[in-house]
């Protein structure tokens, strides 16, 4: 699929396999309720747990209503783009179909610059692995094919067997791992 046909794909709401800045990824817009539920539905994911949403810029992050104090702002303007995920407080009830009850979401501001491109054109996305809960991660399209069929669109990347992101939680000027990952805190 080429460019324009994944920005329009993205745009209406699709579904799409495809690369990420780590490995393949279901991705959907985050801002489209129904899209996020199917998602969910697809990857066979406890409703209760939240998906990492990849981002543009900390712009981004006022479209979740999240805030930043100065410790949290100047961790992230020193560590992203990266494959960092950061659990971050999101406390609007606007946004309870991705926080799940949790109030907080994990963003990341991938390094990839076509990836950024892309965000900056479509907007913010939910971007779990390609994959069934608890199964692993689809390292190509043939595999992602398996869990999904023809449910989703397909973008081919080649074989992708990177690490899964870096994930921590921000809280009181604390860092906490809660995954280890490609990037080292």
């Amino acid at each position: 699929m080429d460019e324009p046909n994944l920005k329009l794909a993205l745009l209406q709401g699709k579904i799409v396999v495809m690369p990420t800045d780590t490995i393949y990824g279901i991705v959907g817009s985050a801002l489209t309720q129904e899209t996020v539920e199917k998602i969910y539905a697809l990857r066979k994911r406890a409703l209760s747990k939240p998906m990492i949403i990849l981002i543009s810029s900390l712009e981004d992050l006022k479209k979740f209503k999240v805030e930043l104090d100065s410790f949290t702002l100047d961790f992230l303007n020193k560590h992203w783009p990266a494959a960092l995920s950061v659990v971050l407080p999101c406390l609007s009830p606007e946004f309870e179909y991705l926080h799940r009850g949790t109030k907080s979401l994990a963003f990341r501001m991938p390094k990839n610059i076509k990836l950024l491109n892309l965000l900056r054109q479509v907007g913010p996305l939910v971007a779990p692995s390609a994959n069934f809960e608890g199964e692993k991660p689809a390292e190509n399209v043939e595999e992602a094919r398996k869990y999904f069929g023809d449910e989703v669109i397909y973008v081919d990347g080649g074989k992708l067997s990177g690490q899964t992101s870096t994930l921590i939680e921000i809280k009181n000027s604390q860092v906490k791992i809660l995954r280890e990952g490609a990037v080292k805190v």
